[in-house]
């Protein structure tokens, strides 16, 4: 199938007590992405742009219409099938690493192949992290509390995180926002070259020009409507 996740009709709306007091994100959006590709979302502040990933993702469900990934409709999935789905589908990566703090990097970046869903373990699955560590440049933090690392290498050991599982999707929501330019070069670059090793499709939301005009593709979310941009 050449479209990878498929955008059907979607609209997201968020009630208040009462459905006339609805309040309306977007609505009828419609997007494809083919698989291996790399997109940037862009667009003002409020306008919809992490809700959008977060239905791609399957951390919440649409109002109407349908999210197709690889074939199957996630938006009509169960609680229990989503759950699997983010977690062997989805790497996930926040403006804040949101890594725990008593844990060290490797240990922080096994947690997602910990929660149930995942076959690798022990051995494998340290051998798997550390090996993640090496590919974002970090080999020699392996141990380090995220409190002994900098900005830039906790961000990046969230990246290596997001990849424990060898996800389809890479979902990144101002992944730079909280960087100084010179490690949001870096994380740009590091994103850049695991799409390319890992053939994973790459969503960012991203009020970066820097890191939008660096994807494939860029679609502009306003006005609760989408629509492609050439940078």
């Amino acid at each position: 199938m050449k479209d990878f996740i498929q955008i059907q009709n979607l609209t997201k709306e968020y009630s208040e007590g009462h459905e006339r007091n609805a309040v309306q994100v977007f609505s009828n959006l419609s997007l494809t992405v083919e698989r291996g590709k790399s997109l940037a979302i862009v667009g003002p502040s409020g306008s919809g742009k992490s809700t959008l990933l977060n239905l791609i993702g399957g951390m919440d469900r649409p109002t109407h219409g349908d999210i197709i990934i690889d074939g199957k409709k996630i938006s009509s999935f169960t609680e229990e099938e989503s759950a699997r789905f983010r977690n062997l589908r989805v790497g996930y990566i926040f403006q804040s690493h949101h890594l725990l703090p008593a844990l060290t990097a490797v240990q922080n970046i096994m947690i997602p192949a910990l929660a149930g869903h995942s076959d690798t373990k022990n051995q494998d699955l340290q051998d798997e992290a550390h090996d993640l560590l090496k590919k974002v440049g970090l080999s020699d933090r392996a141990n380090h509390l995220p409190g002994e690392l900098s900005g830039g290498e906790r961000q990046r050991v969230a990246v290596a995180r997001a990849l424990i599982n060898q996800p389809q999707i890479l979902l990144a929501d101002e992944p730079t926002g909280a960087l100084d330019q010179q490690n949001a070069n870096v994380l740009i670059d590091l994103l850049l070259q695991l799409n390319q090793d890992f053939k994973t499709t790459l969503l960012v939301v991203t009020h970066s020009p820097d890191l939008a005009k660096k994807m494939d593709l860029v679609w502009a979310l306003k006005e609760g409507k989408l629509e492609q941009m050439n940078l």
